[in-house]
């Protein structure tokens, strides 16, 4: 009798062992139609977004989600241009400056703190300044960055993505260009749970391929 239960004690230890811990319709969803060639994990968000504020600013998710990821896995941030008026696409292209230069870190938090908290960005002359005193690159790098190939390729790459995507909130993360993560599918009993929760599902999904 002994033997029967621990066999069986076995069985369901094997069983909660190769069990998913996420599952679909909870903690994400499959897309209806799989988008081709794009990284493994893209973000979309835009800087007059509040909750983006919140995801990047307060809870620093895809810093989480950046640390957590299996080695060499491509992820990718478009802005997006429904949020923000007549401002956003410069906004947009603002952004695809930031990755040309490499200066995203350094920009980031700024742009986000003056759209949203101190209003102090708002045309495209205060957005050049802040960069300019956040990421400490000159007007004229900004201004050569601003009228590059690469910037106006990475602007058409968004607009691309954010269509092919068919986006209509943020922030909103996709995987393998099949899988969205369903933000309120996760743990949410503290800042420091949702964010490693939000990371881990990213991670187990780019495994699942």
């Amino acid at each position: 009798m002994k033997k029967i239960f621990l066999a069986l004690v076995g069985l369901v230890l094997a069983f909660s062992a190769s069990a998913a811990p996420y599952s679909e319709g909870q903690q994400y969803s499959a897309i209806k139609q799989t988008v081709a060639g794009q990284p493994e994990v893209v973000e979309f968000f835009s800087f007059f977004c509040p909750h983006c504020y919140q995801f990047e600013h307060v809870w620093h998710v895809s810093a989480e989600v950046k640390k957590e990821l299996p080695a060499n896995t491509k992820y990718v941030k478009y802005h997006v241009d429904f949020l923000g008026g007549d401002f956003a696409p410069a906004v947009s292209q603002a952004w695809a400056v930031a990755v040309a230069l490499g200066v995203e870190d350094k920009v980031s938090d700024a742009i986000f703190d003056g759209i949203q908290k101190t209003q102090t960005i708002t045309d495209p002359a205060s957005l050049k300044a802040t960069f300019v005193k956040a990421a400490g690159i000159t007007p004229e790098a900004y201004d050569a960055a601003w009228n590059s190939f690469a910037v106006k390729a990475f602007v058409a790459q968004q607009q691309k993505a954010a269509a092919d995507f068919q986006i209509q909130g943020v922030p909103a993360v996709y995987v393998n260009g099949k899988y969205l993560i369903n933000n309120g599918g996760l743990d949410t009993s503290s800042m420091e749970n949702y964010k490693l929760d939000y990371a881990n599902a990213v991670k187990f999904l780019v495994n699942k391929k």
